[in-house]
């Protein structure tokens, strides 16, 4: 299945998704040194996303959750790719500052975790399966 979306930091990348219901704040939420959720009563609370095709709804919190998710990538901690519902300007210039793809307006209730994900950013293309 291809799903289109909108470019938000072009790039391809392919992996595991990690699928999250809730939306989230990389800053404090997220270990930038390993890329584990640490958000209290986050449905991902204990799981990384690490080298994974990081889905959930947009962001929230404070704009230096930009500045973790370029330090997730400069620790190698960072999700391979992100895919948003709303991208919102945190996350959206988190990726652009750390080069990690990213497209959102997408339907993510029909991506799972542990489905294998294909972004072509560039295209604004989403493929599960």
């Amino acid at each position: 299945m291809i799903m289109k979306g909108r470019m938000i930091s072009k790039g391809h990348a392919e992996g595991i998704a990690i699928v999250s219901k809730k939306p989230i704040s990389f800053f404090g939420g997220v270990d930038p040194n390993t890329g584990v959720v640490l958000e209290k009563g986050h449905d991902l609370e204990g799981q990384s996303v690490k080298d994974r095709i990081f889905v959930f709804p947009n962001g929230t919190g404070s704009t230096v959750g930009s500045y973790t998710m370029l330090r997730l990538r400069k620790n190698k901690a960072g999700p391979k790719a992100v895919i948003n519902r709303d991208c919102e300007t945190i996350v959206a210039v988190g990726a652009i500052i750390s080069d990690t793809p990213c497209v959102d307006k997408v339907d993510i209730d029909k991506i799972k975790t542990g489905d294998k994900v294909v972004v072509n950013a560039d295209k604004g293309e989403v493929a599960v399966g």
